[in-house]
C-alpha cells in the first residue's frame, strides 16, 4: 500500500492497520481515504482547517455520483471518530453533513427477443478449435443459465459436476451471495444445453481427468473464470449492436448492458409473462424470491417497478432529445 501524503499520513495508516486487525475489509476505505488525503494536501489543510464547510467544499469537488459521495463522506466520518477516541480531535466535522439525493437508477433490461438474440450471437461466437471450443462453450452455458435461469455471474462458475441433476432437470446453487442454498428447477431447453456440455467435456478431457469436480470448466484443471465469462458476454452484446455506455441524464443513471442485466431481465421477464397471463406479480413474487436466491423480499419487489425494454429506451431517448434541444 503507498504511503500517505498529508500531515495526516500517521493518523491514516495507524486508522488502516486498525480496520484490518479488527477484520474490516479495507479495499474500499483505502480509496476513499486516499483521495481525502489528497485533498488535504493540495489545499495545505492544518487541525484548524477541519470545518463542516471545509468538507462541503472538499465534496463538491469530487466528480462522483451522488451514491459514491454517501459512501465516502460516512467513511471518513468513521475516520475521525476515530481521531477522536485517539484524542487527537474533540468534536467531528463530519457529524452533521447530510446526504446527497441518490441518482436513480434505471437498468438495461433485454426484451425476450434480445435474450434470444444474444444467446445465439454467443453461440456463433464459440471458437471450433480443439484450444478454445471447451472453454467457449462452457462461457456459453453459463450466459444461458444468467438469461434462462436467472443466475448470478458469480454462480455458474461454482457449480461442481454433481449439482446438476439431469434426472431431476435441476441445479442445486450452494452458498451464494446470502451464505443460502437453493434446489432449482431448470426449464428442458437449458437441461438439453448442459446435456450436450457433459458429452464436449467427454469428448474433449483425457480420460483420466474426466472425474474433474467443477460443471464448468477452463481446462481439464481448473473452474471457468468469471471475467471469461463476461468478456464473451460483451462480445455477443457487440454482435447484436447492443453495446452501448451508461448515460446519466439529470438524477437519472442509465445503466449500460452487463451480464448482472440478464438476472434483472429474467426476473422483470417473468413477472410480465405472469401479468400478460391475467395473474398478479405480486402474488408470484415469493416464488420468483426464492427461485432467485434473495435473502429478503423487498429485494424482489424492486422488479416490479423496474421498466421493460421498450418503456426503458423511449425514456432514454426523450431525456436526450430534451438535453439536445437545451443546448
Amino acid at each position: 500500500m503507498k504511503s500517505f501524503k498529508s500531515f495526516l499520513a500517521k493518523q491514516l495508516k495507524d486508522y488502516v492497520e486498525y480496520r484490518i486487525n479488527t477484520g474490516f475489509a479495507v479495499k474500499t476505505t483505502i480509496f476513499y481515504l486516499k483521495n481525502f488525503d489528497q485533498y488535504v494536501k493540495e489545499k495545505n489543510a492544518t487541525w484548524q482547517s477541519f470545518t463542516p464547510s471545509f468538507f462541503i467544499e472538499y465534496r463538491a469537488t469530487r466528480n462522483f455520483e451522488a451514491r459514491t459521495l454517501n459512501n465516502m463522506i460516512p467513511s471518513i466520518r468513521v475516520f475521525f471518530k476515530f481521531l477522536i477516541r485517539k484524542g487527537k480531535i474533540y468534536e467531528n466535522p463530519l457529524q452533521d453533513i447530510p446526504a446527497l439525493p441518490n441518482n436513480s437508477i434505471v437498468p438495461f433490461i433485454f426484451s425476450p427477443e434480445e435474450v434470444d438474440h444474444l444467446l445465439c450471437a454467443a453461440y456463433r461466437d464459440l471458437r471450433k478449435t480443439e484450444r478454445y471450443f471447451l472453454w467457449d462453450y462452457c462461457a456459453y452455458i453459463s450466459i444461458i443459465l444468467m438469461a434462462r435461469c436467472g443466475l448470478r455471474i458469480s454462480e455458474p462458475a461454482r457449480l461442481l459436476a454433481n449439482h446438476y441433476r439431469p434426472d431431476e432437470k435441476t441445479i442445486y446453487i450452494e452458498k451464494t451471495k446470502f451464505k443460502k442454498d437453493r434446489l432449482i428447477p431448470i426449464p428442458e431447453s437449458v437441461a438439453s444445453e448442459i446435456n450436450n456440455l457433459v458429452n464436449v467435456k467427454n469428448t474433449f478431457l483425457p480420460e483420466k481427468n474426466q472425474n474433474i469436480p467443477y460443471l464448468l470448466t477452463k481446462d481439464e484443471y481448473t473452474k471457468l473464470e468469471r471475467d471469461y465469462v463476461a468478456r464473451r458476454f460483451k462480445k455477443a452484446v457487440k454482435d447484436i449492436k447492443l453495446e452501448q455506455p451508461r448515460r446519466v441524464i439529470g438524477t437519472t443513471n442509465f445503466l449500460p448492458p452487463t451480464p448482472h442485466s440478464l438476472r434483472h431481465s429474467f426476473a422483470v421477464n417473468t413477472l410480465k409473462r405472469i401479468k400478460e397471463k391475467g395473474r398478479s406479480p405480486q402474488n408470484a413474487l415469493p416464488v420468483l424470491a426464492v427461485y432467485m436466491g434473495h435473502s429478503e423480499y423487498k429485494h424482489t419487489t424492486k422488479y416490479l417497478k423496474v421498466l421493460d425494454a421498450v418503456h426503458r429506451r423511449q425514456m432514454l431517448d426523450f431525456s436526450m432529445s430534451k438535453k439536445y434541444e437545451a443546448i
